[in-house]
């Protein structure tokens, strides 16, 4: 190939941004050369219902001119949409790490399980109230026809990804068998263009993983900033555990109940260690632990199999088998709990109170003033987690309207990202970068502060922060932004933000509120025709 056709704009690397872009769900970024187009993950949206409609809709590519997939790790955002991927046509092999693909095997049948029943019973509702039916997501059978598609991927080894590009895999100390993993394209003349993925990174003080690794010299790095904005100096699991022994004693009352909304791979097992561990040292009174997750019970059979690779493996296992934690799997046996009448904790899926067992627990215990609801994990915007975490209320729960009376209470030290320092020492462990830097998984207060601190810590970087859709030419340069091939699917600005159905829901609260507490018949009559007026002059200009 001749000079001048090696500098031709076609025969350039480009790399577009499909998710995970000013917020923190649906990581999918798609990698084209002339000879090939490979992802590095394909992830669900979540949050709000504007974003979650995105799952719905089809790809921004065509998943049949896919050659490869690259996943980071299993967390849903960065898993969930593979089995869609594959029902429109991929075929191709997903390199994932041994530990990935163990925990993709129960997480993703979840998923599908998860998609398959609320569209049943949304076109339930839907029936009753002369509405279309939809179909689902995926469902399990398509979950688990995508797990014959997943090869492994061993740490810090090579792998030959697609006709000229490679790819090697490092532990990102996220989650179990959760990695960084560093790209390497060489085109018909032998340039070589080297990227990093950051995947999502985990904090220094993680119970379960080790500190997260990578290389050194890129030409871009694409980095995750969900806690750009924040700050845990002083982390540690001394702390943890204090906090979380605080939390436990201000909520055990004789016919309270502990909620504790927890994503079921991780987290779920670390909290239980904890909780063990203050229990076996006297330090909080032996109260029932429920977990009320089946997925959490498949993926603690996951963790039992690597506990000999991992720090604190043996407290793992004593606090599986401990006898006052009890599993539990059928739908009757989750029921029961709500039976239980003296102090228990309760940990349930999903993390952001977005679907799950939590919803009804929550249902059930929210009203009540001798509850606590202990957060543990990051609430992105326009979740039922992110509203109760700002204070709302009252709520709207499996149809019904909840006051919140509650105890809403929260500890950040069990997250599994990197905080705003551990992000930004492990990307400068990382330079030279010599074109860009993307900022990802983030929303735009977390990026604007991780963006600040780089261009303080190192002056002439540059960092760029895409929104979704957009492409980028990677030119060896500083990766020119490209017009997009088609209007962004969502607005930009729309991402990481509450939506309409937001603003509905407490629009339909506050009306239910204030018409409850209006002072007679008439007065409720005169708040009607009101809404009934403005109703009518919604064309008029605002």
């Amino acid at each position: 190939m001749s000079e001048a056709s090696s500098s031709d704009p076609k025969n350039f690397p480009r790399l577009s941004f499909f998710g995970a872009t000013q917020t923190v769900t649906g990581s999918c970024f798609l990698i084209e050369t002339p000879k090939a187009k490979i992802l590095v993950d394909c992830g669900l949206f979540q949050g709000s219902k504007t974003e979650k409609e995105l799952n719905y809709r089809p790809f921004p590519f065509d998943a049949s001119s896919i050659g490869a997939v690259l996943l980071t790790h299993a967390h849903i955002d960065h898993s969930g949409l593979l089995p869609k991927l594959m029902r429109e046509g991929f075929t191709g092999p997903i390199f994932a790490t041994a530990a990935t693909f163990d925990l993709c095997s129960v997480m993703l049948p979840d998923s599908g399980h998860i998609q398959e029943t609320e569209v049943q019973q949304l076109n339930m509702r839907n029936r009753r109230r002369g509405l279309p039916t939809v179909t689902p997501i995926y469902t399990v059978e398509d979950a688990t026809a995508t797990l014959a598609l997943f090869r492994p991927a061993a740490f810090k080894t090579w792998l030959r990804i697609a006709n000229g590009i490679r790819a090697r895999f490092w532990n990102a100390g996220h989650l179990l068998g959760s990695a960084s993993i560093e790209v390497e394209i060489t085109d018909d003349v032998g340039k070589v263009t080297r990227l990093l993925f950051s995947g999502d990174l985990g904090p220094g003080h993680k119970l379960l993983q080790a500190d997260a690794e990578a290389p050194a010299g890129f030409d871009y790095v694409v980095c995750e900033s969900t806690y750009g904005d924040t700050d845990r100096a002083d982390a540690s699991t001394e702390k943890r555990r204090r906090l979380l022994s605080h939390e436990v004693k201000e909520a055990a009352r004789s016919n309270g109940a502990l909620l504790i909304p927890s994503f079921a791979v991780e987290r779920t097992q670390e909290l239980l260690v904890d909780l063990v561990s203050l229990m076996n040292a006297n330090e909080l009174p032996r109260a029932p632990i429920f977990i009320d997750s089946p997925l959490a019970t498949a993926a603690s059979g996951v963790f039992a199999k690597y506990v000999s690779e991992m720090p604190s493996g043996e407290a793992l296992t004593s606090a599986l088998q401990a006898p006052n934690v009890h599993f539990t799997e059928s739908v009757e046996q989750s029921k029961a709990i709500s039976r239980f009448r003296n102090f228990h904790i309760v940990i349930a899926a999903s993390g952001m109170c977005e679907a799950g067992r939590i919803r009804h627990h929550l249902r059930n215990w929210l009203w009540r003033e001798e509850a606590t609801v202990l957060l543990v994990g990051y609430q992105a915007q326009g979740t039922l987690g992110r509203l109760l975490l700002d204070g709302t209320s009252r709520v709207r729960l499996i149809g019904e309207e909840v006051e919140v009376r509650a105890r809403i209470r929260s500890i950040d030290l069990y997250s599994g990202h990197a905080d705003a320092g551990e992000l930004l020492s492990w990307l400068l462990a990382r330079l030279p970068v010599a074109g860009n830097v993307f900022l990802t998984h983030g929303e735009r207060e977390a990026i604007a502060a991780f963006k600040n601190s780089l261009a303080s810590a190192q002056p002439g970087l540059s960092v760029v922060v895409p929104s979704i859709d957009e492409v980028f030419l990677l030119d060896g340069g500083t990766g020119q932004c490209l017009d997009r091939p088609h209007p962004p699917r969502i607005a930009p600005e729309n991402s990481g933000r509450l939506d309409w159905n937001n603003e509905l829901s407490k629009l339909l609260l506050d009306i239910s509120q204030t018409t409850a507490q209006a002072a007679d018949e008439r007065a409720r009559r005169v708040i009607i025709r009101r809404l009934r007026r403005a109703l009518a002059n919604e064309d008029a200009p605002s």
